[in-house]
């Protein structure tokens, strides 16, 4: 890690109109030396108002509270990742419960059951992955209602508030500031 004060936690906000923007300002930072543990995101916009107790309105009226829940950046990539694994694993399954049944002296029956199995688990992978999709545009599109995503990321001295400012403001973000709390 870079040598951080001991006295202050900082870090850099902008909030995004659209995921893209927000992808963009990700992978810039990304490319420019911030590590992708300094880097997080609003958690669920329910998660948030649940442990704030009330509705907020506006992303900039939370985007400076150090209480507000966040969550780990995970890259689309990962998410795609997950989604084939789901589909994968799960046609595999299926596809070796019938090579289990043939293998143990099970009938012509058995294998097609396997092989239809295997389909099943296919086709339950695919649902998994449209909820995954669906669950993913509801956390953007419940963001974008509230007024933008936020993202922010932990700088260790004003050359990483700098170049942060400078990275964020670039790829449009709003409200693009650096803000401190006690550590």
């Amino acid at each position: 890690m870079k040598g951080a004060s001991t006295s202050e936690v900082r870090e850099a906000v902008g909030i995004f109109d659209s995921e893209v923007k927000l992808q963009a300002a990700i992978d810039d930072l990304l490319s420019h030396g911030f590590d992708r543990a300094e880097i997080s995101v609003l958690a669920p916009v329910a998660a948030v108002e649940e442990k704030l107790g009330h509705h907020f309105q506006s992303v900039q009226e939370i985007e400076d509270d150090r209480s507000i829940l966040t969550k780990a950046y995970i890259p689309v990539e990962t998410i795609g990742d997950a989604q084939g694994a789901v589909i994968g694993s799960l046609m595999y399954i299926g596809a070796f419960a019938g090579i289990v049944l043939v293998a143990s002296g099970g009938a012509l029956a058995a294998a097609l059951a396997g092989l239809a199995m295997g389909g099943s688990g296919t086709a339950i992978g695919i649902t998994l992955a449209r909820f995954m999709n669906r669950h993913h545009a509801d956390y953007i599109a419940d963001q974008l209602e509230k007024g933008g995503l936020l993202l922010w990321v932990r700088t260790w001295d004003q050359k990483d508030e700098a170049k942060a400012i400078k990275i964020l403001s670039a790829q449009s973000g709003l409200d693009v500031h650096v803000h401190g709390f006690p550590a």
